[in-house]
């Protein structure tokens, strides 16, 4: 059993389709902790390191971002705020008339057992941003992100197709693997 600590909803959905092809269950909990200014990768050490303490238990937590190369980066670690603020429609307003929308999604999975310190897990996709939004599916900047492999934004790919090589996909099977030898 792992504990996932996440106020996101749509992140524990993806993580229990994922945990269930490694027969790991997935316990979910709502812990509010507070984010340092700072990477994905200080954000999901604190958060972890925070919650195993609280909880007293071994826990993970994720942080993402959508990092866009013409924006040097942006929204980055700034990605949740600039959902709620910007929205996608800010984002591609930012964007028009750019050439190069290179674009990252990147997760991190910060684990942590009481008295150890945490281990961070790495994953990311690449893709690019569209000119428009495309799809329904997936949540937050999804439908503007476009995957030229696919030929679709994660807004058009279900949850088992976006399963299949996301960022989130890529930094939970890094963490699976390490954890079922330890």
């Amino acid at each position: 059993m792992i504990t996932f600590i996440t106020g996101n909803k749509h992140k524990v959905i993806e993580a229990e389709n994922i945990f269930k092809d490694y027969d790991i269950n997935l316990e979910h909990i709502d812990l509010g902790y507070c984010e340092p200014q700072g990477t994905l990768e200080e954000v999901a050490i604190s958060g972890a390191k925070y919650a195993s303490r609280k909880l007293n238990k071994p826990v993970i937590v994720e942080d993402a971002g959508l990092f866009i190369k013409a924006l040097k980066g942006f929204p980055g670690t700034y990605s949740s705020y600039v959902q709620e603020t910007l929205g996608n429609q800010g984002i591609l307003k930012l964007l028009d008339g750019v050439n190069d929308c290179y674009a990252e999604f990147r997760s991190v999975i910060g684990y942590c057992a009481p008295n150890s310190e945490p281990k961070i897990f790495l994953g990311k996709v690449i893709g690019e941003i569209a000119v428009e939004e495309k799809g329904d599916l997936g949540f937050a900047f999804d439908p503007i992100f476009y995957v030229p492999a696919e030929g679709k934004t994660f807004g058009e790919l279900t949850t088992e197709e976006k399963n299949q090589f996301s960022h989130r996909k890529n930094s939970l099977e890094k963490f699976i693997k390490w954890y079922s030898i330890q």
